[in-house]
């Protein structure tokens, strides 16, 4: 869609409006609030508001003025319309399931929105349509509620996230991705329609046909121009079983190699319709015992196997490629001679292929059983300095060389790291989502939990990492970005900043909606004044 940039003047008053905005939210709000029906619905006691004031990341501590519980769509219609009205608007913010890591949802001196409180007791909130494969969601509904109601009737959506205990609005404001995004795009490309209320307390369908720009801000917008309230996704049929492969590679360039190659697989080959999910990792040697990733995939004697592996290699790790594939009883030898094939064109270490057969369902909700095991030992709750990029293909082997066998090539923290490629194709440029401009690129998740006292050390590694990229002129994109000063949102941004400015102007004119992120502050002496 093209566009005319944004006229200095407007920009400029724009931000005008929104620093008068920042300096003088304070924490009280408006007495007349508690007055309105919704005003009985919002809580300051001490547990509500620490409730919200962390997140899953756990790096950052904000305190809201109050949380918010509302019973309906209308009811958070109510509260932004109603700071919208006010010569002091206050900020205000959706939170989900609290998965963020930099205290994205986080609203200080605002409101936090509860938003699971919205489908609390409702059935109403997931509809599934059999005869028009869609269904219709609630924002704050969970992605694994989505899966058990559409899998009930036979089918399920395209695009899934790795943890499906996520918020459907939460994932399609960032993205959403998982192995499965270099076939299908990821979650944002897999919607029909939204009902989303806008920063001006509008309530409003949109769709790639109609208030098309609404649409496409908003899906990878980082809760910037709206809040989700509804998404229809479409539904295709799914398998009942998978085989769960996992592949050994010593080396990076074949590891990468076969991977480009599954992604490239054209419609029409047969192999195209089996394969279901694709992602690389990065087997670090301390994460061989102990790690739950490990342990409920690998026998104990073949990790001792790939451990001597690494040590005829002098290597510090190990890449491993995990692939599923349909597996239905009445193709059962179908696919297996479709998965002989597949696996005779790959350059793994011969006699290191191990696989599982899973129910689909299983396979998609594996992360939860790792949450669990975590949970019981309290590692679930430790700091996650999480550090998520986009690395183009032409550039993996040089961040492959300087990162992870560079700068974290003796780490021993633990986590896992992920190293998989997309396909450009599959995104839709239009939307807000950021991704380097290569037909193919590499998400790179680095996922590690600081649990014996080593925060401080990851976060300088993440620096490090970002400032090699940068030197190095590696043009990476940050996924779930985080950045601290205007520069840093206007370079990620790109061409698309001004237009970015615009929608933001058009649909959230007073900088209310999501003011952690921090895209819309403005520097004081290159330091945030919020």
């Amino acid at each position: 869609m093209a566009y005319l940039p944004m006229p200095r003047l407007c920009t400029t008053s724009f931000i005008s409006l929104f620093i008068t905005t920042l300096l003088t939210s304070t924490l009280s709000l408006p007495e007349e609030l508690f007055s309105l029906e919704i005003g009985t619905k919002i809580r300051s006691d001490k547990q509500s508001l620490m409730s919200v004031a962390s997140d899953f990341g756990n790096l950052t501590k904000s305190t809201p003025a109050a949380v918010f519980y509302p019973s309906s769509s209308h009811d958070i219609a109510g509260l932004i319309h109603f700071s919208n009205i006010q010569s002091n608007p206050f900020f205000i913010s959706p939170r989900g399931h609290g998965h963020s890591i930099n205290g994205q949802a986080s609203c200080p001196d605002g409101v936090v929105i509860h938003m699971e409180s919205v489908g609390q007791g409702r059935a109403d909130r997931i509809n599934v349509s059999v005869a028009n494969r869609y269904m219709d969601v609630g924002g704050e509904q969970l992605w694994i509620d989505v899966l058990n109601a559409a899998h009930a009737h036979g089918l399920g959506a395209n695009s899934w996230t790795d943890y499906l205990h996520l918020t459907v609005g939460g994932t399609l404001s960032v993205g959403g991705i998982s192995g499965q995004t270099f076939q299908h795009g990821p979650q944002i490309s897999n919607v029909l329609e939204l009902d989303v209320i806008t920063g001006t307390g509008q309530q409003v369908t949109c769709s790639k046909t109609h208030n098309q720009d609404l649409f496409n801000a908003v899906l990878g917008g980082l809760g910037q121009f709206g809040i989700i309230t509804r998404a229809r996704i479409p539904l295709s049929p799914t398998p009942e079983k998978v085989k769960w492969i996992r592949l050994i590679y010593t080396n990076v360039v074949a590891f990468t190699r076969d991977q480009e190659r599954l992604i490239s697989v054209d419609e029409n080959e047969r192999l195209f319709g089996f394969l279901k999910y694709l992602e690389g990792s990065l087997l670090m040697e301390q994460g061989l015992i102990g790690n739950w990733r490990s342990s409920s995939f690998f026998p104990n004697n073949d990790m001792e196997r790939m451990a001597q592996l690494m040590t005829k290699h002098r290597l510090t790790a190990l890449y491993y490629l995990e692939v599923v594939v349909a597996y239905d009883e009445d193709i059962a030898a179908e696919v297996d001679q479709e998965l002989e094939l597949l696996l005779n064109d790959l350059s793994f270490v011969p006699g290191f292929v191990f696989t599982r057969e899973v129910t689909y369902v299983e396979f998609l909700d594996r992360v939860h059983d790792g949450e669990l095991k975590l949970r019981k030992t309290g590692q679930w709750q430790v700091p996650h300095p999480w550090l998520n990029l986009f690395v183009p293909k032409s550039r993996i082997l040089d961040f492959d060389a300087g990162v992870l066998k560079g700068i974290l090539g003796s780490d021993k923290s633990k986590g896992p790291i992920l190293i998989y490629p997309m396909n450009k194709k599959k995104w839709n440029s239009e939307m807000s989502a950021i991704i380097p401009d290569e037909e193919v690129f590499y998400t790179i998740g680095i996922l590690r939990s600081a649990t014996n006292g080593n925060l401080e050390k990851m976060l300088e590694q993440n620096k490090k990492i970002l400032e090699f990229c940068t030197m190095e002129g590696i043009p990476f994109k940050q996924y779930m970005p985080h950045y601290t000063t205007k520069e840093g949102w206007m370079e990620h941004f790109g061409p698309k900043w001004d237009k970015f400015l615009e929608l933001k102007m058009k649909y959230d004119p007073k900088g209310i909606l999501s003011p952690a992120q921090k895209i819309y502050a403005f520097l004081l002496e290159d330091e945030y004044i919020i």
